[in-house]
């Protein structure tokens, strides 16, 4: 049900962490103990799967509302300023004196990236700070970062529970387990009211422990909505509760940085469900907003846009 009235555009509402990346570009950008190396790039950029993914939906026209957590400095202002350039509305964001915005340090090359990351505000979103008059305006409610939300962790199911009632839909992204320990059951239980589910292939394997992922379809539980797997240089997957699996090829770029490729995904996903798009159609836009970020620098260095994801998909398929 998508909540009409005055409204021209869908209303989605990101609840997320904040923090900035520090991107160490090159060919080789992994220290060594007791030496120096000097690299080719060096950049401050927005960090976080949801306040990337929240600015590629904004980029994609979507009515874009943020809510999380930042602390009182100079990284926390430098990434609400960056959310609110790109055309994100921040009044839901809570700033905390004492506070240190989350960083991430990206080591990246043209093929890979390593990541370091300091939590600070990262796990520190929590009910209070979800205000009820933006959840009651969103078409769509997503998070990014399950792992990292320590705050939020217990409680993600009753918020989507609530949304999906009003007739609000839902989606998150797992994002790596820092910890290893991959939370299947808390996954599981949440997928009951989960309307999207957007893992990266090696995230699936692990939460589901399954070899591949035409296996994960029986471990799914009460899933109520669909699994779109992110399988990189393979495209993409699309598992249906009713056990049904739809493939998209990835497209064909040569990327100058994978930083943010699969929360451009997430937002190509969202966007295309709102649109009611299904099954190869919907991977498709997401595999054409993940292929278009990956030619930028950074999370946000080259959002997808509607006319970009158009000509992506005229390309593929005059091929």
């Amino acid at each position: 049900m998508m909540h009409t009235g005055s409204k021209s555009r869908p209303v989605v509402v990101v609840a997320g962490e904040i923090n900035a990346d520090l991107i160490v570009s090159g060919r080789d950008v992994i220290p060594e103990w007791n030496r120096e190396k000097i690299v080719d790039g060096f950049q401050t950029v927005l960090g976080s799967s949801s306040a990337i993914t929240a600015c590629a939906l904004a980029s994609l026209g979507v009515d874009v509302r943020f809510v999380g957590v930042a602390g009182q400095d100079d990284l926390g202002a430098f990434c609400i300023g960056e959310l609110q350039r790109m055309g994100v509305n921040t009044d839901g964001v809570t700033v905390l004196p004492d506070v240190k915005t989350g960083v991430t340090l990206s080591f990246t090359t043209p093929s890979d990236r390593g990541l370091l990351t300091y939590p600070g505000s990262i796990p520190m979103l929590v009910p209070e700070y979800i205000p009820e008059n933006i959840l009651r305006e969103a078409d769509h409610l997503h998070f990014g970062s399950y792992f990292l939300q320590d705050g939020m962790r217990p409680h993600w199911k009753n918020l989507f529970r609530e949304a999906r009632a009003r007739g609000t839909r839902t989606s998150f992204d797992a994002g790596w387990d820092v910890r290893k320990e991959w939370d299947s059951e808390g996954i599981r239980s949440l997928l009951e009211e989960t309307d999207l589910f957007m893992p990266s292939e090696d995230e699936a394997l692990h939460i589901f422990a399954a070899d591949r992922i035409a296996d994960i379809r029986e471990k799914l539980g009460n899933a109520a909505g669909r699994v779109a797997v992110k399988q990189g240089s393979k495209g993409a997957s699309l598992l249906a509760p009713d056990g049904s699996v739809v493939t998209a090829a990835p497209f064909r770029v040569s990327p100058r940085d994978t930083t943010g490729a699969g929360d451009c995904f997430n937002a190509g996903i969202i966007y295309a469900s709102l649109q009611g798009l299904k099954g190869e159609e919907l991977l498709r836009h997401g595999n054409a907003c993940g292929a278009l970020s990956t030619l930028g620098v950074g999370g946000t260095g080259n959002l997808p846009t509607t006319d970009a994801v158009g000509r992506l998909l005229k390309e593929q398929a005059a091929v």
